[in-house]
């Protein structure tokens, strides 16, 4: 077993549980132990840094310190979450005497961090971890070459310098996840651009334009579904997608399904117990056509 502590996030446990159920349900069948850090506060998703970077860096040292004292790296299912912890840990494990200030701040509430922690998402664990040819051998359910839009988003990959993963403008970790899955993957330009999510209340229209402009050019493509790694584009380009068209004039019907679900789905779990009912969109076509066979 490979054993990691669990970030699921804010996102993950509210506005999207079912990502949060899913990955629990493939954890175990994947040889994952993930061990949830019950203290663990938000990492900030950017807006407390952009206010205050020593409280949002002392709120995620805290995190870290809540995994390193059980000897454990971070795994989450979030984007923005990993974006906002990376930047964190490498602010942290590059600067001493900073991250000596940070800990000046921590320590009242009995914790420290010493910068002996990594954080990686639950994309380049299926990768690193578990292994392609791993996780083809334990497909009970094959895609069946469902056409699958793959929608990275920006905190994954960008910026490079912190995230350092994958390429950030032609990543493959995606597609090659769909691939072992039995599906195939759609490349497609807006695979990597921003879904619109963090202008959405700034600007609405100029949000679900660039939403409606992703989902838009997968349909065209002739994506089946669109598949994320990060709940915040599940939002946009799922529970927003109804309010799109009045902004593009255009009607999309495009299932969005979180990477764990996709997973779930190929390795036999029941449909409902992924929360694949739970979407805005409905996701009947993509379970009927991978079920049915």
């Amino acid at each position: 077993m490979v054993k990691y502590a669990y970030f699921p996030g804010c996102v993950a446990r509210g506005n999207c549980p079912e990502l949060n159920s899913a990955t629990l349900a493939i954890a175990p069948l994947l040889g994952l132990e993930l061990v949830e850090l019950a203290e663990a506060p938000c990492c900030g998703a950017g807006v407390i840094n952009s206010q205050n970077p020593v409280l949002a860096d002392t709120y995620n040292a805290k995190t870290f310190a809540l995994a390193e004292e059980q000897g454990l790296n971070v795994m989450t299912v979030c984007s923005t979450c990993i974006g906002s912890l990376r930047k964190s840990n490498k602010r942290l494990q590059g600067q001493s005497a900073y991250l000596e200030q940070v800990n000046q701040h921590l320590r009242p509430s009995g914790r420290e961090y010493h910068g002996n922690v990594d954080v990686t998402h639950l994309l380049y664990v299926l990768i690193n971890d578990v292994g392609l040819d791993s996780l083809r051998s334990m497909v009970k359910r094959p895609l069946q070459g469902l056409r699958c839009a793959p929608f990275y988003g920006c905190f994954i990959l960008r910026p490079s310098e912190v995230m350092g993963l994958d390429d950030p403008e032609h990543p493959t970790s995606l597609e090659r996840v769909i691939e072992a899955l039995g599906g195939k993957p759609i490349d497609y330009w807006h695979k990597t651009r921003c879904c619109g999510f963090p202008i959405t209340l700034e600007n609405e229209a100029a949000s679900f334009k660039m939403a409606g402009a992703a989902i838009g050019e997968a349909k065209d493509l002739g994506a089946e579904c669109m598949v994320t790694p990060c709940p915040l584009c599940h939002m946009n380009l799922d529970m927003q997608q109804p309010r799109i068209p009045r902004h593009t004039g255009r009607t999309y019907n495009m299932p969005v399904i979180h990477l764990p679900q996709l997973v779930g789905l190929a390795l036999g779990l029941d449909p409902k117990q992924l929360g694949l009912h739970k979407h805005i969109m409905d996701t009947s076509a993509v379970v009927s056509r991978v079920v049915a066979h």
